[in-house]
């Protein structure tokens, strides 16, 4: 698919982004998958980082941003992934978890900069950055926000298979299964399949959660304030990584949002308000309950 370098102004372009992570700039990162910021004149107390998920890009954010921004008040940060939202892929060669930690981590900076309460989110990959970064980074003081958020692979019966590809993702293996297909395809926002060289970090960082989890029981409870939003019919995030989470959680402090499986709401259709379409065909569609998840969250911002 052709895309050709534009030079017409991005909505909320994050150019001093582009100043510390020298590897994307305006040229090299394609339209709509730039990171993004969204800030109040007056900077508010409140601002959120919302983190997009493997092969995607900030697009997926931007209605989920936009509501916080518009409604809630806050100012909003969407970071872009190391080796995600290029025009020119490479394969994601070179794809790197601290990268990505680092990445998120500048965000927050510098949401806090101008916000006491930084809160975090994020949909799959992003979600499990998220709840890494809420447990290590003391500035991340308000809620956790989980989309789909990818703390187990789905799969099998009892998550066996999950829990089968995570391992094999960590052994020399993923480097004979690593074809380097081309990225680039007819969604705008994506890549076109995700890349084994991401998918090797995102086990990772799916390990490094899972050590964290594991401190936490029902009666020393993670005590962090979390939404978590996950559809019954996703296929790739397993619900029941949400659910050990929430089990090891302060309930009184766990909002879970969950999409009945009738409504066959897919993986990353959770965050959008509006279906993707390209050439009149629907890549994505919406999330039909995406109105009343954003009214749940409203009213939980309630709760201290």
């Amino acid at each position: 698919m052709s895309d050709q370098v534009s030079t017409a102004a991005r909505d909320h372009e994050w150019f001093d982004y582009y100043q510390r992570f020298s590897y994307f700039s305006p040229e090299s990162v394609r339209d709509g998958c730039h990171p993004r910021i969204l800030e109040h004149p007056q900077s508010p107390q409140k601002a959120i980082v919302l983190v997009h998920g493997l092969s995607d890009s900030p697009y997926f954010m931007t209605a989920i941003g936009d509501y916080f921004f518009n409604r809630l008040g806050y100012n909003v940060y969407m970071p872009l992934l190391h080796c995600h939202g290029l025009r020119e892929p490479n394969g994601m060669e070179g794809v790197e978890l601290e990268e990505w930690k680092s990445n998120v981590s500048f965000a927050i900076s510098t949401a806090a900069r101008k916000s006491s309460e930084v809160s975090i989110g994020g949909l799959s990959t992003g979600g499990t950055l998220g709840l890494y970064m809420a447990a290590i980074n003391p500035k991340i003081r308000g809620t956790l926000y989980l989309f789909s958020a990818a703390l187990d692979l789905a799969g099998g019966p009892f998550g066996l298979v999950g829990e089968l590809k995570e391992k094999l993702l960590l052994t020399f293996l993923t480097d004979l299964l690593d074809f380097n297909t081309p990225l680039i395809g007819e969604n705008p926002y994506r890549y076109s399949s995700v890349d084994m060289d991401g998918a090797v970090q995102l086990a990772r960082l799916i390990k490094e959660t899972d050590i964290i989890i594991d401190l936490f029981d029902s009666r020393f409870p993670f005590s962090e304030k979390v939404f978590a939003a996950h559809s019954e019919s996703d296929t790739t995030a397993d619900i029941a990584g949400i659910e050990a989470l929430q089990n090891i959680s302060d309930q009184a402090r766990f909002n879970f949002f969950r999409i009945p499986k009738n409504l066959s709401v897919p993986h990353a259709s959770v965050v959008l308000d509006m279906p993707i379409e390209h050439d009149g065909k629907e890549l994505e569609p919406r999330n039909p309950l995406f109105p009343e998840m954003m009214q749940a969250i409203a009213a939980f911002e309630t709760i201290g």
